[in-house]
C-alpha cells in the first residue's frame, strides 16, 4: 500500500470548519439552526417591568421584584446612615421610632424642633401631629365600626340552639356614630 487512502469521510461541517480555520475566521458558523430565542431586554438601574406576572427593578445593580409590602419595609427597616445628617445610625428604640415618624435621626429631630421653637413654628407642628394621631385613631374606630356593622348578631350556643342577642337597630347607631366621627375628624386640636 504505497497510497494511503482515507477510511473516513469529514462531515460538511467540519470541512467547514477547517476552511473558517485556515482563513483567520474560526469564530465562524458551520452549519445554520433554527429555534427559538427568548428576547433579552436590556434593563439600567431604577427601571421597573413586569415579567411572569411580577413587577422587577434594577437597585444597586441587583435585579429585584418590587412586592406590595415595600413600602411598609422602608418604614420598618433602619438604614444604615441617617438620611438627613449622614451619621450612622444607633440602633436603639429612640431612633427606630424617630426614623419611622419623620424619617431621620434623634438628633436630627431635635435639631428641626429646636430650629421650629425659635421660629416660633413649634405649637403649629406639635398641632399637626396631635391631629395626625386623632385621625388615625378614628380612622382605626371607623374599621372597627364597619366590622360590627357587618357582624351577625345571632350566636350558636354549645348546646346548638341559636340565640339572638339583641334588636337594636343598628343602621340607626351606625349612622350616628358615622356622623359623629366625621365631626370629630374637621375638629383641630
Amino acid at each position: 500500500m504505497n497510497q494511503s487512502t482515507l477510511k473516513k469521510e469529514f462531515s460538511q461541517s467540519t470541512v467547514q470548519r477547517m476552511r473558517n480555520i485556515i482563513s483567520n475566521n474560526a469564530g465562524d458558523r458551520t452549519q445554520v439552526q433554527t429555534g427559538w430565542e427568548k428576547s433579552k431586554s436590556n434593563y439600567e438601574e431604577g427601571d421597573i417591568w413586569e415579567e411572569s406576572g411580577k413587577r422587577w427593578t434594577i437597585k444597586n445593580g441587583i435585579k429585584q421584584t418590587i412586592t406590595k409590602l415595600d413600602n411598609l419595609k422602608k418604614l420598618v427597616v433602619l438604614p444604615l446612615t441617617c438620611p438627613n445628617c449622614k451619621t450612622p445610625f444607633n440602633v436603639h428604640h429612640v431612633n427606630k421610632k424617630m426614623y419611622s415618624i419623620h424619617g431621620m435621626c434623634l438628633d436630627c429631630v431635635t435639631k428641626m424642633e429646636t430650629e421650629l421653637k425659635i421660629e416660633g413654628k413649634y405649637e403649629q407642628y406639635e398641632k399637626g401631629i396631635l391631629n395626625q394621631n386623632k385621625n388615625a385613631s378614628l380612622e382605626e374606630f371607623e374599621m372597627g365600626l364597619e366590622a360590627w356593622m357587618r357582624e351577625n348578631d345571632s350566636f350558636v350556643t354549645e348546646a346548638g340552639d341559636v340565640e339572638s342577642w339583641g334588636k337594636v337597630d343598628k343602621t340607626k347607631m351606625y349612622e350616628e356614630i358615622k356622623s359623629n366621627i366625621q365631626k370629630l375628624k374637621q375638629i383641630d386640636i
